[in-house]
């Protein structure tokens, strides 16, 4: 680029003159309520003289939500079945039920929740659980949107009670349920596990704590990547993980050191389930299972167990985690261990709808043929 040269005329200076101040519009301030919210929502506060007041109406304020949805949930079941009923006895037909709404919209000007569409979700809703009394016994536990989302996504009886009992157990936000399911969640728990003798017998009740593949696609992790970037990835999403991992999982370290002799070695990941009462390690493979990857594994629970675990606490479990596995060679590999250990797979990807609707599918078909008498 040519630069011009300047000029060695003098130029007058030119006096600096005050910018014009716009005028700012005032910004308006939160209402109490708005506030309230904000406080409630946002991070935790430093400790005040004031926490166990705090606490206590956090408390209050929680048993009251939960009294009144659980009576609104009330309300939708009898709305529906008295709808279901009047519809099956053939004494109201659609035409009744868009009079009902109107009638309830001239009667309750603004109140929310009593269209058309609405009361048939709540006849939809009766008519989905009035049989299944391990289920319907539960369902204030649940808001109506993941009851909506539970009725809108899962097709068969037992999908709709896992759904319901999962989020329930895990209390599963309304958009951590539609992810699960689109997951698959019952497809990857409802699987086989492959666990060792010694977990079935020393750990049972960690068959239902633990997942055959774990769905990891929230990490947006790049074909091809490494151990240090799938680790990475999960303690940047630390709490995504525990949430798929199951509410009960709390972190303990990464790379945890541990010293058998002379030597130093580090744990990838470990966690303590409070439900099992137990240290939990978890060993990291990006490639397909490997037998001698058990031997590094077992190594681990066992340096757990005798220079971590607390004499209070069970057993110490281990899950390999890896990104594929054939089955019949990981059944070979568990057969003889004698250490609490899984081998799961993870999964940087949503399946397919047309996988999901092919599995689905075929569980549906596996759950119709065990409820056949005889």
């Amino acid at each position: 680029m040519i630069r011009k040269k300047a000029t060695k005329k003098a130029t007058k200076k030119a006096r600096p003159t005050k910018a014009k101040a716009k005028p700012t519009k005032a910004k308006a301030k939160p209402t109490k309520a708005k506030e309230l919210w904000r406080r409630s929502s946002s991070a935790p506060i430093a400790s005040t003289q004031f926490d166990e007041v705090l606490a206590l109406i956090e408390a209050a304020r929680g048993r009251a939500y939960q009294l009144v949805n659980a009576e609104l949930i009330k309300l939708y079941w009898r709305l529906g079945e008295y709808i279901s009923k009047k519809i099956e006895r053939a004494e109201w037909g659609d035409g009744v039920v868009d009079e009902l709404a109107g009638e309830i919209a001239k009667r309750y000007p603004g109140l929310r929740g009593y269209t058309r569409r609405n009361l048939f979700r709540m006849r939809q809703f009766f008519e989905a659980y009035r049989t299944d009394k391990k289920v319907s016994s539960l369902l204030t536990q649940l808001p109506w949107t993941h009851h909506l989302t539970i009725l809108g996504r899962a097709k068969h009886p037992a999908e709709r009670e896992f759904y319901v009992l999962a989020a329930i157990k895990e209390r599963w936000t309304v958009k951590e349920l539609d992810r699960q399911i689109s997951t698959s969640a019952l497809l990857r728990s409802g699987t086989k596990k492959k666990v060792s003798s010694a977990m079935a017998q020393m750990q049972p009740a960690a068959l239902d704590e633990l997942k055959d593949a774990y769905s990891l696609e929230f990490l947006s992790l790049p074909d091809g990547h490494s151990e240090d970037d799938l680790h990475s990835a999960l303690l940047r999403n630390l709490g995504r993980f525990i949430t798929e991992l199951g509410r009960d999982f709390c972190f303990v370290g990464s790379e945890y050191p541990v010293q058998v002799g002379n030597q130093d070695f580090a744990i990838d990941l470990v966690f303590f389930h409070r439900g099992l009462s137990c240290l939990v390690a978890f060993e990291l493979k990006v490639r397909k299972f490997e037998p001698a990857d058990l031997g590094q594994l077992s190594f681990y629970v066992e340096a757990l167990d005798r220079d971590v675990k607390k004499p209070h606490e069970r057993p110490s479990i281990g899950v390999l985690l890896c990104a594929t596995k054939d089955d019949e060679v990981v059944e070979y590999a568990l057969a003889r261990t004698s250490s609490p250990t899984l081998v799961a797979e993870y999964q940087t990807e949503l399946p397919s709808k047309e996988l999901l609707r092919k599995k689905l599918h075929e569980l549906y078909a596996q759950l119709s043929s065990s409820e056949e008498p005889g």
